[in-house]
């Protein structure tokens, strides 16, 4: 119940404060948000199969995100940015939709 109090709260915020990204952080933030969307669906997946650890989808979720923003600075540096983002958004894409389909065959039997 907190945890969605708090998104309602941060959404909330968001839509009346209307934060800035910098300019430096934009290339890095819809592959941190995939990232964090993967972490989110296992997280979900984990607590339906009744083995979730907050500790583990913490670490998850934080490294998940820390990983994918390191591969596309490492592809900017190389000049292979978009290729890497675009090879990360894939592979996190198929992580969460087969998350989502285990959670629709938990909660559905489908």
């Amino acid at each position: 119940m907190i945890g969605i109090a708090a998104l309602v709260a941060g959404i909330v915020i968001g839509l009346v404060l209307r934060p800035s990204v910098p300019d430096v952080v934009q290339p890095y933030l819809p592959i941190a948000v995939v990232a964090a969307l993967d972490a989110v669906f296992g997280g979900l997946r984990a607590y339906l199969e009744g083995i979730f650890d907050a500790k583990v989808f913490v670490i998850s979720f934080v490294f998940n995100v820390l990983v994918a923003a390191l591969i596309v600075y490492l592809g900017d540096q190389l000049g292979v940015g978009t290729q890497l983002s675009t090879a990360i958004i894939v592979v996190l894409g198929i992580r969460i939709f087969g998350n989502a389909a285990a959670l629709r065959r938990r909660l559905f039997g489908a």
